[in-house]
């Protein structure tokens, strides 16, 4: 399945000043957002498989892909379109063999050495970070805040698209796709936001800003 990366949503209810994650997701499909993690870790395995179940048809509708954190069970009962994987989640080959061909599996990385084995094994993006400090995103703290450097040397290391993730905001994330990611993930950004479809649409044109500058091509409009 080819998905477009260029604006990702990682869910955290608990972050969205008490509105449901249907509502912070209906949001951010109104403002563009290309793609959807289901992320809530401190919801059972029933609850995320209810969330994900609610989301499936609005992103279907909107051609939004929708992945599950962690939970190749939930993905597969919530006919999801694939799954992003952690350090201790299964192998990425286990994760295909479950889901198929054709599903989408990301897999976390903040090193170079990371990412090209996560590659060699099949993953088909990664999510690179954190790239600035987060409380938003669980990390150790070799992986806290790695920084551009980190980013452009991962991106130049592999071949598949890359999302750059933690402490991203609208007025970062042009630097981050100008240091090579395809796309930006946050949570905070658009769940905490007032307004997360304007959130989203800011989101969206930092990255168009983002690529432009890489590419010194004023006509780019964001695709991955």
């Amino acid at each position: 399945m080819t998905v477009t990366l260029d604006t990702y949503l990682v869910t955290q209810e608990d972050l969205s000043a008490g509105r449901s994650t249907t509502e912070i997701v209906d949001a951010a499909i109104a403002g563009g957002i290309d793609i959807v993690q289901v992320r809530e870790k401190h919801r059972s395995a029933a609850e995320q498989l209810a969330i994900a179940r609610e989301l499936r048809k609005p992103t279907a509708d909107a051609g939004v892909a929708l992945v599950v954190n962690d939970r190749v069970d939930v993905a597969v009962a919530a006919a999801a379109d694939g799954v992003h994987l952690g350090d201790n989640d299964l192998p990425v080959a286990a994760a295909r063999d479950q889901l198929g061909e054709d599903a989408i599996i990301g897999r976390s990385v903040s090193t170079v050495a990371a990412a090209v084995t996560a590659e060699e094994n099949g993953a088909d993006y990664l999510g690179v970070g954190a790239i600035y400090a987060t409380s938003s995103k669980d990390v150790d703290a070799d992986e806290q805040a790695i920084g551009l450097d980190t980013l452009t040397e991962i991106a130049e290391a592999v071949d598949i698209p890359i999302v750059g993730i933690g402490g991203i905001t609208p007025d970062r994330a042009a630097d981050v796709v100008e240091a090579g990611a395809d796309g930006v993930a946050v949570i905070s950004a658009i769940t905490a936001a007032d307004d997360p479809e304007d959130a989203t649409r800011a989101l969206a044109e930092a990255v168009r800003n983002g690529k432009r500058q890489r590419t010194g091509d004023t006509a780019v409009e964001g695709s991955a």
